[in-house]
C-alpha cells in the first residue's frame, strides 16, 4: 500500500458513521451484511448508509458482493492488512515481524457459496440449505432452488425445521434461473439432491463450481398416514445432516479441485 491509498483509507474511516459501519462489518465476518441491516443497526437511513459504504469500498476497506438484486458488504481484511503493513513496515529496523501484531490470526477467508437443487424446492433442498447455514456458518453460505418450484415450502418442511430450531426467515421456493444470471452470487459448490433435477439440463453456473449428486428419496411423495409422511421428512433431514456434516469437515482450503470433486462425490455415494 502506498501513501495515497493509506491516506484514502484513513479519510474513509475519519467519520463516525463510516467507522461504525466498518467495525460492524468486521464483527459480522465473512457473512457480511446488507445495507438495510447495517443502517438499522446504526440507526441511520439506507441512502446515508449506501453513501458511507461506497466511500469505504473506494478506499479498499469493504467489498460488495451481489446477492440477488442487492449488495451484501464484507470487510476487506486484505485492505486492513495492507494498512497495517504500511504503518509498520519500518518497525524494529525494518523487521515488523518482531514487533508488529500479526493479522493472520483474525483474517477470515470468504464464505463459500453452496447451492442445493431439486425439482420442487419445497423439501430436500430447503432442508439442506437450513442445515448448512446453521452448521457451516462462517465458512459456508447455503442457497437452494428448483427446476420447477412448487410455489412454497412444504408445510411439513417448515414444521420440521421450526421444531429443530432452524431460522426460517429466508426460506422460500425459487427457480434455479435466479442463480444463473450475472447478478447472482457466484457458487463454489452445486449439489443436486433429487434424481429428477440431476437428469435435467441445468443452467450454466458462473465460476465453474464443484458439482455432485446427493440424491435421496422425495418425502413429499411419500404415502401413508400423517405420522409416516412426517417420518419421511425426518429421514431426509437425517440423511442430509450426515452428508453436510461430512462436507463441512473437509479441509476445503487445502484440497485442489479434483480432490474436492472426488470427496463430494464420495459423500453423495455414502462413502465418506
Amino acid at each position: 500500500m502506498d501513501t495515497n491509498h493509506a491516506l484514502a483509507a484513513f479519510a474513509a474511516l475519519g467519520q463516525q458513521t463510516r467507522i461504525d459501519a466498518f467495525r460492524l462489518l468486521v464483527k459480522a465476518g465473512p457473512e457480511g451484511m446488507n445495507v438495510g441491516e447495517i443502517a438499522a443497526s446504526l440507526g441511520v437511513r439506507d441512502n446515508t448508509m449506501s453513501v458511507a459504504l461506497s466511500v469505504l469500498a473506494q478506499a479498499g476497506l469493504v467489498v460488495a458482493q451481489r446477492e440477488g438484486r442487492a449488495n451484501r458488504y464484507v470487510a476487506d481484511m486484505s485492505g486492513v492488512r495492507g494498512l497495517i503493513d504500511y504503518l509498520t513496515e519500518d518497525c524494529c529496523g525494518g523487521q515488523p515481524e518482531l514487533c508488529a501484531p500479526s493479522t493472520e490470526d483474525y483474517l477470515m477467508p470468504a464464505a463459500r457459496n453452496v447451492l442445493f437443487l431439486c425439482s420442487g424446492n419445497s423439501a430436500r433442498s430447503l432442508i439442506a440449505e437450513a442445515i448448512l447455514n446453521a452448521e457451516g456458518a462462517g465458512r459456508f453460505r447455503a442457497y437452494s432452488a428448483g427446476s420447477t418450484p412448487r410455489g412454497g415450502p412444504h408445510p411439513y418442511t417448515l414444521d420440521l425445521l421450526r421444531g429443530l430450531g432452524h431460522d426460517l426467515g429466508a426460506l422460500r421456493a425459487k427457480s434455479w434461473d435466479e442463480f444463473a444470471g450475472p447478478e447472482a452470487p457466484q457458487m463454489d459448490f452445486v449439489f443436486t439432491v433429487c434424481d429428477k433435477a440431476a437428469a435435467e439440463p441445468c443452467p450454466v453456473w458462473p465460476g465453474q463450481p464443484v458439482t455432485a449428486h446427493w440424491g435421496l428419496p422425495d418425502p413429499v411423495i411419500e404415502t401413508g398416514n400423517e405420522a409416516e409422511r412426517r417420518l419421511a421428512f425426518s429421514e431426509a433431514y437425517r440423511m442430509l445432516r450426515n452428508r453436510i456434516t461430512a462436507f463441512i469437515s473437509l479441509p476445503v482450503e487445502s484440497l485442489d479441485r479434483l480432490a474436492l470433486k472426488r470427496a463430494v462425490d464420495d459423500i453423495g455415494q455414502g462413502r465418506a
